[in-house]
């Protein structure tokens, strides 16, 4: 199983020490996401910086671009990178695309299914296979002329991965992806009865098998070196868990284990800014059964046991704390029989 993580990036100016450090911790692979900073930039320092790390944007927001701009983007990071890199797509929710981005919306499973299979058609026609005539739905590239046609990546293209928390984005990835970032708002039980099926389903749909398809899922960590560091981080994880838990679409997760009705108060609550106090409500079965808790000398074991025989790698995230580069001992025991 491969080990991830996402770099803290706050100052995109410390990218490449961040992301090298990453790399001689011995983590597999680091991505950069979008949120205060562009996440393709960071990625370029990385590139210079390191040696053998995948590097890989979990997510970028594809809605907020278009096909012909993200293909550019990747094949770029490719090239500089190696043959490191992963296109890594998400969503985002309709407020952000419409109003942060002004950008349109709608049906997202089936414009995202469209966007992967236009940047592929792009891929292809750059790499001498077949002449640039994509027309879809969403999407329209029919023209492309030497001048802006930079050949054949001496690295090859680079894979598209998507993340998604819903089973039509999830029968997507499985369709027509490269592979898939699970969301860490998952248990076991969450991932076994809704993400598996529903990327079989896709698979089934293109007539892949499992194997063709990389699946790494993002799994919360709580642990500390002292009593009082640990409770500060299973607070800050239950704050995390309770923003994610009132909103609607990850209510899946708690109905698997007859916990819907959490879900309703802490939605409730969030409407009312009484964040403080859902956090109260995630109580430690409900912290246990989504993240990964316990003294550090537990946790590899741990996290093989949480993704034994369904992830090909794991992100260790914590959104919040601690930061992944004090986690050396944990990615140290990962490694060890992997």
């Amino acid at each position: 199983m491969k080990i991830y993580t996402t770099a803290p990036l706050e100052d995109p100016r410390g990218a490449g020490a961040s992301f090298r450090q990453l790399e001689e911790i011995g983590y597999d692979g680091a991505f950069s996401f979008e949120a205060k900073h562009d996440p393709f930039l960071p990625l370029v320092s990385a590139a210079e910086a390191t040696q053998d790390l995948r590097l890989g944007t979990a997510v970028a927001i594809a809605f907020a671009r278009n096909p012909m701009n993200l293909a550019n983007l990747a094949y770029g990071i490719q090239s500089i990178s190696e043959g490191r890199f992963i296109l890594g797509l998400g969503s985002q929710i309709r407020p952000h695309v419409e109003n942060r981005f002004s950008m349109p919306w709608s049906s997202p499973a089936k414009r995202m299914r469209e966007i992967v299979l236009a940047i592929k058609a792009i891929f292809a026609c750059w790499e001498g296979q077949a002449e640039l005539d994509f027309r879809g739905e969403f999407y329209r590239h029919t023209l492309m002329i030497p001048a802006f046609d930079p050949g054949p990546n001496p690295f090859g293209p680079p894979p598209i991965y998507l993340g998604g928390f819903g089973p039509l984005m999830m029968e997507v990835a499985g369709e027509v992806a490269d592979g898939f970032f699970g969301h860490p708002f998952n248990t076991r039980k969450s991932l076994e009865s809704k993400v598996l099926p529903a990327i079989e389903r896709g698979l089934a749909k293109s007539g892949r098998s499992r194997d063709q398809l990389d699946l790494i899922f993002s799994t919360m960590v709580v642990t500390a070196d002292s009593e009082e560091a640990f409770e500060r981080s299973k607070l800050a994880a239950r704050k995390q868990l309770a923003f994610y838990g009132s909103t609607p679409a990850y209510r899946p997760t708690l109905d698997c284990h007859g916990w819907g009705d959490l879900h309703l108060e802490l939605n409730r609550l969030s409407k009312q800014n009484r964040w403080d106090e859902m956090a109260n409500l995630i109580e430690d079965d409900v912290l246990e059964a989504i993240a990964v808790v316990g003294p550090r000398n537990e946790i590899a074991d741990k996290l093989k046991a949480r993704l034994a025989g369904i992830a090909d790698g794991v992100s260790l995230t914590h959104n919040r704390a601690p930061d992944p580069r004090d986690w050396s001992d944990i990615v140290s025991e990962l490694k060890l029989g992997a």
